[in-house]
């Protein structure tokens, strides 16, 4: 059985999307069957593993719409062993859409949770936001990894995410969990990213990956050609960083 992990952080560029590409591709070249699930309307994970964003016609807005199954959205990606659930801009509306709807929280869920038997991971890729959207895929998932990235307002909000974590477990999924904390864009020789790693890891303890993602330029320049940074640069820190969270994340779920 498959498991479907969110990777969530209200605050935007914290690495979210550049986690949820490169954790796929390196769980895929780890031989395992992935699933990458875009929720985030700005389509950067779909973009970021070489799929046209204008040609996409059927993904997550369809997929919660109930318009079209699950397996009708799927398109295989150019990282080995990874397909996608593309998205695109109309995927903005859905939140105003579902708005009326009976179980509007239950919508991914319904739609995604028979693919677990056909998938080794179901990652999805959250907007930045606590809306909906997100609801809908923290519903859905198993657990959450949150990205933390290692700046002075790192930890701020993340109580907030924390506590909307802790109402969807007692309302909407009592048995979501947290996958673990990612500290993301770490500066060994800056002071303030030390501090914050500290500080994390003070905190939160066994609740962190002891995989840290650090500032990589190949990890930037990676998604403007449509690649992972496995496709992209396969020697670079960014692979190396990832591919060890690959290998943490296959050996929390395997013990």
């Amino acid at each position: 059985m498959g498991k479907i992990i969110a990777i969530a952080n209200q605050k935007g560029g914290v690495g979210k999307t550049t986690t949820s590409v490169n954790l796929a591709a390196s769980l895929g070249v780890l031989e395992k069957k992935v699933l990458l699930i875009d929720a985030d309307p700005q389509a950067n994970a779909t973009s970021g593993l070489g799929i046209d964003v204008e040609s996409v016609s059927m993904g997550t807005y369809q997929l919660l719409e109930h318009s079209c199954s699950a397996e009708e959205c799927i398109i295989p990606s150019n990282a080995p062993n990874v397909d996608v659930i593309p998205a695109h801009i109309d995927l903005v509306a859905i939140e105003i859409e579902l708005v009326d709807k009976e179980q509007r929280e239950y919508m991914l869920k319904k739609a995604i949770t028979h693919l677990k038997s056909a998938y080794d991971y179901i990652l999805i890729d959250c907007a930045p936001s606590l809306g909906l959207l997100t609801l809908n895929a923290l519903t859905a998932s198993d657990s959450v990894i949150i990205p933390i990235q290692c700046e002075y307002f790192a930890l701020e909000g993340l109580g907030k995410l924390l506590n909307t974590i802790k109402s969807v477990q007692k309302i909407h999924n009592e048995a979501l969990d947290i996958e673990g904390l990612l500290l993301t864009m770490y500066d060994s020789r800056l002071r303030l990213s030390n501090q914050v790693v500290e500080e994390v890891q003070k905190h939160f303890t066994d609740m962190v990956f002891q995989t840290i993602i650090q500032r990589n330029v190949r990890l930037g320049e990676a998604p403007s050609y449509g690649e992972s940074i496995i496709n992209y640069d396969v020697s670079s820190k960014g692979a190396t960083n990832y591919l060890s969270l690959a290998k943490e994340v296959i050996t929390k779920n395997e013990d």
